[in-house]
């Protein structure tokens, strides 16, 4: 099967899989798979507010691409090897945070958050999981996504701050 896939098909899928994390880590790839969306973050939150509200429904819009592709791919729904759904919708929960001005636990912080509210998956959040295709495995992860903005701004304004 994979001698079929084209160039641009391992391509997605390197991107997808975070980077190949997803493919090489059986554990929590999720997690690890995250760790790309930390640098992401970093970079978008560089940028003044409204251009990281566009910059992230552009990378919501791409993960959807991504993860439906292979998804079709590996042919089973959702896979945990695909990370993209974690790392491209990791800025989305630290809009308007100024997370370069914070101490590195900061980032720890709002990390255990994101991580814990997408296990968590809080109502609509886990519903939404049954929607099939690229859209389904990215708008848990979205939903997901802005309850750890609320918190993280809580946790920004109270701590951090």
């Amino acid at each position: 099967m994979d001698s079929k896939r084209t160039f641009w098909d391992k391509v997605n899928l390197f991107v997808a899989t975070g980077f190949g994390i997803g493919l090489v880590v059986p554990f929590a790839p999720g997690t690890f798979g995250s760790a790309a969306g930390v640098a992401l973050a970093y970079a978008t939150t560089l940028l003044p507010v409204w251009a990281q509200v566009v910059a992230c429904l552009g990378l919501t819009l791409a993960a959807i691409s991504f993860c439906g592709s292979a998804e079709r791919m590996l042919g089973i729904k959702d896979d945990g090897r695909i990370t993209a759904d974690e790392w491209m919708l990791y800025p989305l929960a630290l809009i308007g945070i100024p997370v370069g001005d914070l101490p590195w636990y900061a980032m720890a912080a709002f990390f255990l958050v994101i991580r814990a509210i997408d296990i968590v998956k809080p109502p609509p959040a886990r519903q939404l999981q049954a929607i099939h295709g690229g859209f389904g495995i990215v708008i848990d992860d979205f939903f997901a996504n802005l309850y750890s903005l609320g918190l993280n701004w809580a946790l920004y304004v109270y701590l951090f701050k």
